[in-house]
């Protein structure tokens, strides 16, 4: 594993984690959306960020087939999304925990334990 792109890939999953909040806080806070939805809205907004964070800049990969790797991040993406909602889900209606503190609880684990290895093996890899 190279740590230098481990960083890189910290810092996009940053960068999308960043947009994700924004959107989510913004749906819950101005709009007044429900909070699964806000949550399916963040996590799309910050996987568009992530993805061509990833294919440019973490693993540089844009000389791959865009549409193949698009559908790859789209398969782990909806996974990732779909943790992210059960989790939250989980925390804010099961446990009573507080939306934001839920997200931040559950995207790092996903994010960890999830994302980076899967995009790394499956939707950017090398030939």
């Amino acid at each position: 594993m190279r740590p230098l792109r481990l960083v890189k890939a910290q810092a996009a999953s940053l960068a999308g984690t960043v947009v994700d909040f924004l959107v989510t806080i913004f749906c819950v806070e101005i709009l007044h959306s429900w909070i699964l939805l806000a949550t399916v809205l963040g996590n799309t907004a910050g996987g568009i960020t992530n993805f061509y964070l990833g294919r440019y800049f973490v693993f540089k990969a844009a000389e791959q087939n865009r549409d193949t790797q698009g559908f790859r991040y789209f398969l782990v993406w909806l996974g990732s999304m779909l943790l992210n909602a059960a989790g939250v889900y989980l925390f804010t209606k099961v446990l009573h925990a507080n939306y934001v503190q839920s997200k931040v609880v559950v995207s790092l684990v996903v994010g960890i334990c999830f994302n980076y290895f899967l995009q790394l093996h499956f939707v950017f890899k090398k030939s």
